[in-house]
């Protein structure tokens, strides 16, 4: 749910410029930054217990750590395109963990 709202923040940010302020990219970060931490743990607790995840839900998961270093791979390349892209990101990545609940 925080990269849904990290995204709808830069989505405003597009539009609003007096929303394009130094926290919205801390929080970005902060949103990104618990994903990986999700997905740590979840590893963490199939090999303790030792589980057999579900395939597709390994997919998803590992799937938003990718997502998330492409978003970082082209945060420079397009600039006058961030704030859009962040948007869309971390909507896509909210919609990953959606996805990746009811699996």
């Amino acid at each position: 749910m925080a990269n849904g709202l990290a995204g709808a923040w830069a989505l405003g940010a597009h539009f609003k410029t007096e929303l394009r302020v130094a926290a919205l990219w801390w929080f970005t970060g902060f949103a990104q930054a618990l994903a990986f931490v999700q997905a740590s743990v979840g590893v963490a607790l199939l090999s303790s217990e030792d589980l057999e995840p579900d395939d597709f839900h390994m997919l998803y998961g590992f799937s938003t750590l990718v997502a998330v270093g492409i978003l970082y791979s082209y945060r420079g390349q397009i600039p006058q395109h961030k704030y859009t892209l962040y948007a869309g990101g971390g909507f896509f990545i909210m919609g990953l963990g959606i996805r990746e609940m009811f699996l």
